[in-house]
């Protein structure tokens, strides 16, 4: 018989309504539950793309007698950390506080109050490694709760306590200046790994947000060594295995330092941040590398990540059905020799181990291969290569695919609209900003109430019950105003001001300008949880300072610049010491301190030669953080359109920063030197 989760909209929690483990969902009535019975909750948080998950699932939560024992002795509660991360994000911290790491499946023991007492990840069905069995934690914890009661409420009270008392520091609440931005960049060439790209060893991520202040830092300073550890490190991930060679897009991370073997699921935020990274590559450098990267990654998440209702999905698993009905990690995008020879017949098999790196020993496991483009010395012929591509992709379509996390998730959407925007701006693709368009339509539709508070996920056209975080706020804003400025539609940019408005009424503090994951009037958890680093994607805080100064730039709002100023702060204590963790922040410290611009473009309509002209002049700047403004004369779309007309009848740009107009220009040159002096 189905649990409780048999409700709910999230496919990682739909995953497990089948279990024999009576599972509820994060609510009130299951810790009602647990003071009513007088026992523990069992706190499980994954996600549904996350391969450890699938298996302690399979090896214990699909177990008849641990199910048994677990109902008999526990209240089960299942959390999708995509759907909850502020949950996630407090229980994570008790787990890395009490044992120095974490990741998931998440396992944490907690009291009807909410408190933890007992913390861990994976654990298997048998001891192993010195690990416990799931079974022996759960009579450990049982036979604890029943005979040490005053022990575990006295630990987890002391958790609760120690946790409050983890303040941040703010630094002194204002922007990093040249001196804080130049120690960030020192820092990062320290960690930089000159021989393969990338920050630090083995796991390796790929560094979006990071590379964003790179290209952001060279085009206000002209640092070349920040545009070479840029170039250097998109050049390595594309060429690698984590990078899908015949698809498109990239996977969550490398498992070794030279970005070959990856962990192969393939995230929305990833790739929606390294679109755009690779696209303002390109902008910076005319890199054709840089350009395809950009457009298949587009083409990747138009193509597999979209649902039906226009809006993206989260994530493709890593695993998938080898062919024998064995779900395993990869399977989906490996190759044998044997089956290239398959596919292409001996000759082209031939050309293909050579392109492709292929090789008999194999370097991924069994032989098999992850496709990746070592540094080629002959020259290949580029309709054959063409053409092995198209026959190992459609040859790779008749796999068994890889499961999709079909939920769409505000703040990566809101990620997505901005890349896509962007990218079909650059390349002249109408069809990716079409999409972002839609994209941008489904979060108004159905992510927006009436107050424009936004709900954070949706699946299959209707909305979640869980609030939005500071990270779906920020996100979504920064999404609207790309989309302003590619489209010349007033109305993203109206929507955009919607969402900061509820940023600084309810998710920052007043005083000190540091900002929280959760809204004031949010459910409350043992901690509010605030998070200023950048990890997988840009945290909220991160995120909504880079909105906010997008936004006052748009409209002159003082209160909107000055809480970016203080948002900022934080970059000015973190950024020094721990760059590659605070990126995005750095980012939008970057556009700070070069104003940002403000550029606004008049002229008949869009489609006049000379306003398309200007217009694409001043969306392919690298000034950082550059806001455009496009329309009408007349237009009431933007602020920046106001009392600015045309030229000698000719469209022309208006340039602004810190306060100073240059005089209008016609011409496309004179444009493209004042957004780069």
């Amino acid at each position: 018989m189905p649990n409780r989760l048999a409700h709910e909209t999230s496919p990682y929690l739909l995953q497990h309504a089948d279990n024999p483990v009576d599972w509820w969902p994060w609510s009130a009535e299951a810790f009602e539950e647990a003071r009513k019975r007088n026992v523990p909750v069992l706190l499980s948080v994954g996600y549904s793309s996350c391969h450890w998950c699938h298996v302690m699932a399979h090896e214990s939560f699909e177990d008849q007698q641990t199910a048994e024992y677990l109902n008999a002795h526990f209240v089960s509660v299942k959390v999708d950390r995509e759907e909850r991360p502020d949950v996630d994000a407090v229980y994570m911290e008790a787990v890395q506080a009490a044992t120095g790491q974490g990741g998931w499946p998440m396992t944490v023991f907690l009291t009807p109050d909410a408190e933890p007492f007992y913390f861990g990840t994976y654990f298997p069905p048998a001891p192993r490694q010195g690990m416990p069995s799931f079974r022996q934690v759960l009579q450990g914890v049982h036979q604890a709760w029943e005979d040490r009661r005053d022990e575990v409420t006295e630990v987890a009270g002391k958790i609760v306590r120690d946790l409050a008392g983890r303040e941040i520091s703010y630094g002194d609440a204002q922007t990093p200046g040249e001196q804080e931005l130049a120690q960030a960049l020192l820092a990062l060439t320290r960690e930089y790994d000159p021989q393969r790209g990338g920050f630090g060893g083995a796991p390796k991520f790929p560094p979006s947000m990071v590379l964003e202040f790179l290209l952001r830092h060279h085009a206000r300073t002209g640092a070349e060594g920040a545009l070479q550890m840029a170039q250097d490190t998109c050049e390595r991930m594309a060429r690698g295995g984590i990078y899908d060679q015949l698809g498109g897009g990239f996977a969550r991370y490398s498992v070794d330092r030279d970005w070959i073997v990856p962990h192969f699921e393939k995230m929305l935020y990833d790739n929606a941040l390294l679109c755009r990274v690779y696209a303002h590559l390109w902008r910076a450098t005319g890199s054709e590398l840089a350009r395809r990267v950009a457009l298949e990654t587009a083409d990747f998440m138009v193509r597999e990540l979209r649902t039906a209702e226009g809006g993206f999905a989260s994530a493709l698993d890593a695993d998938s059905d080898d062919g024998t009905g064995r779900h395993v990690e990869g399977a989906y995008y490996v190759w044998t020799p044997e089956q290239l020879r398959e596919v292409l017949g001996e000759q082209d098999a031939e050309l293909a181990v050579r392109y492709f790196g292929v090789t008999e020993e194999g370097t991924f496991e069994h032989g098999q291969s992850v496709l990746q483009l070592p540094q080629q010395d002959g020259l290949f012929d580029a309709d054959k290569i063409a053409s092995v591509r198209e026959r190992l992709l459609a040859a790779r379509a008749g796999r068994p695919a890889p499961g999709r996390d079909d939920k769409v998730v505000a703040a990566w959407n809101g990620l997505a609209i901005a890349a896509l925007a962007e990218t079909g701006a650059y390349f002249d693709r109408p069809d990716l900003v079409e999409a972002a368009l839609a994209a941008a339509d489904l979060l108004v539709r159905l992510h927006l109430d009436e107050q424009a508070r936004l709900t954070r996920t949706s699946k299959d056209g209707h909305a979640g019950a869980n609030a939005g975080v500071l990270e779906d706020y920020g996100d979504v804003a920064e999404g609207f105003l790309a989309l302003a400025s590619v489209t010349g539609e007033g109305v993203w940019l109206e929507f955009a001001g919607f969402l900061l408005d509820h940023v600084l009424a309810r998710f920052t503090d007043e005083e000190s300008g540091a900002m929280f994951d959760t809204a004031a009037d949010a459910e409350r958890l043992i901690r509010r949880p605030q998070d200023p680093t950048d990890n997988a994607a840009p945290s909220g805080w991160s995120a909504a300072a880079g909105a906010l100064l997008s936004y006052a730039a748009h409209t002159g709002s003082e209160p909107h610049r000055t809480a970016a100023e203080k948002a900022l702060g934080v970059v000015k204590a973190l950024g020094p010491r721990v760059p590659r963790f605070i990126g995005w922040g750095l980012a939008a410290a970057e556009a700070a301190l070069d104003g940002p611009r403000e550029v606004a473009i008049v002229g008949p309509s869009l489609d006049h030669e000379g306003t398309r002209a200007l217009h694409r002049t001043a969306l392919l700047s690298t000034a950082p953080g550059a806001v455009v403004a496009v329309g009408a004369p007349e237009s009431e779309e933007f602020p920046l359109l106001a009392d600015r007309p045309l030229v000698g009848g000719e469209p022309a740009a208006y340039v602004c920063r810190n306060f100073t107009c240059d005089a209008p220009t016609t011409e496309v040159e004179r444009l493209r030197a004042a957004l780069i002096n």
